[in-house]
């Protein structure tokens, strides 16, 4: 029986708030990370450090304490208020995201990073959670969706932004710049939305037990291959999409030829169309396919644009022009985050309700340790080794590294390590998508029991 609250709760203005609320904290989560993308050379520069380094502080840095923590968090919004929980987690990460503005090493830059990290592990379990908690099973993907078009409007503003600030006052004052809003949203966040009860969507009278514990969520997983697989299948995807979006805007720079303004700008535009229009496509798509046809038309979508996207992007790779490389990238990104949407709105609907947050989260942790943590790390350090095979005239990185922009260098030499450094990071990408073809399969096999696995979800929740 449902309160008057609780239909409140799912009237449509207060879902739109919520969706409102949970896509600006989206927005400016990734926001936050595409600062620190947008002015990466220019870090690497004024602090002297390898592309390794470089792949560190935008990967496995971030990905440390953001893994580890994700799990115990997601377990907390199974028992906790998921409303302050993303409260607490945007007022952090924003606060570090602008203490790298003080930074003086690499070293100081990677506490700060794992910071974020540490901070922004708070937020997407509990999001899903309540997603689930709101809205039927039919519309989750397509809710998630929309709530993740922050991501691509977030990357537009960090890139765009933090790129324009950098080029009137430097690398340290966008990190200020962009840390200040996530502040302001965390405070309206927790005074407009609502904590609603478990299972509310689902017409789930109140449980007061306490929730399944990880032993039990474990057992749940090992009996659905389908979610097994699919996030196998949504790691796997992210060790490429993370390698990408970390190094794009370095790429764009470097082989362009381009300053940190107009290559974050260019970043910020590549980002938003690429990931909003495969979000919606691959979100509403799915959904719609899997309402008037198979409801495994989510892992089907997802493996098509994984299988795609490699072959569009070694073309984009290629391309001699900004103007060409911008719309391959375009398009290539747009089939490659098909995948994205239908994946979290698997994951919420092969699980009961009180498991949502811990899905989430344990989705979350493989994403961030295999995507964020492994891929730009990969790309850092594929880039270093490429460029030292490219680089005619001794050793890269001892005769490179300590080069400045607008230093006073033989010509010659700053010609060709720009030129090797160009090379690398093209080859790195290059060999990165390749792991999308494996991430395809794994959407492939989780098709083969999903139908019967979502019974077996319902049947529970029931």
């Amino acid at each position: 029986m449902r309160t008057g609250d609780d239909e409140r709760m799912l009237s449509t203005g207060y879902r739109r708030t919520f969706i409102t609320m949970s896509f600006l904290v989206a927005t400016f989560n990734f926001a936050d990370r595409s600062v620190f993308a947008v002015t990466a050379q220019q870090i690497k520069v004024d602090l002297q450090l390898t592309d390794f380094q470089l792949g560190i502080l935008q990967g496995l840095a971030f990905a440390l304490l953001y893994a580890v923590l994700g799990v115990p968090i997601g377990r907390l919004a199974e028992r906790m208020s998921r409303v302050r929980i993303i409260t607490a987690a945007i007022l952090f990460w924003s606060t570090m995201t602008m203490a790298c503005s003080a930074v003086g090493n690499f070293a100081q830059m990677m506490l700060c990073r794992v910071g974020v990290g540490m901070g922004e592990a708070g937020s997407q379990p509990a999001t899903s959670s309540l997603v689930g908690d709101l809205f039927p099973r039919e519309r989750r993907a397509s809710v998630m969706g929309l709530i993740l078009l922050g991501s691509p409007i977030g990357s537009f503003i960090g890139a765009s932004v933090g790129g324009a600030v950098t080029g009137l006052w430097g690398w340290r004052a966008a990190f200020i710049v962009m840390g200040l809003p996530g502040v302001v949203i965390g405070l309206l966040f927790i005074l407009l939305v609502r904590e609603p009860r478990r299972g509310l969507a689902d017409n789930m009278p109140p449980v007061k037990t306490p929730a399944p514990d990880f032993r039990a969520f474990l057992t749940v997983v090992a009996s659905k291959p389908a979610l097994m697989f699919v996030i196998a299948g949504g790691a796997l995807a992210g060790f490429g999409m993370s390698s990408i979006s970390q190094f794009l805007a370095v790429y764009l720079s470097r082989v362009y030829d381009l300053p940190a303004r107009s290559a974050g700008a260019l970043y910020g535009k590549i980002s938003a169309l690429a990931l909003g229009s495969g979000l919606l496509i691959g979100s509403f798509g799915t959904d719609w396919l899997a309402r008037r046809g198979d409801g495994r038309w989510p892992a089907w979508g997802a493996a098509i644009g994984l299988f795609i996207a490699p072959f569009s992007y070694w073309i984009a790779f290629s391309a001699a022009s900004p103007a060409l490389g911008t719309v391959l990238l375009v398009i290539s990104g747009c089939f490659l985050l098909l995948y994205y949407g239908p994946t979290i709105g698997m994951i919420q609907n092969l699980l009961e309700p009180r498991m949502r947050a811990t899905g989430a989260a344990v989705f979350g942790m493989f994403y961030t340790l295999v995507g964020y943590g492994g891929g730009p790390t990969f790309v850092g350090w594929m880039s270093d080794r490429f460029a030292s095979s490219a680089f005619q005239g001794g050793d890269y990185l001892t005769q490179c590294r300590a080069l400045k922009a607008g230093a006073q260098a033989v010509g010659a030499l700053q010609h060709t390590c720009a030129a090797a450094a160009a090379t690398g990071v093209r080859s790195a990408l290059m060999s990165a998508v390749c792991v999308f073809f494996i991430a395809g399969a794994m959407f492939l096999l989780a098709a083969r029991t999903l139908r019967r696995d979502y019974f077996v979800a319902e049947e529970a929740a029931a």
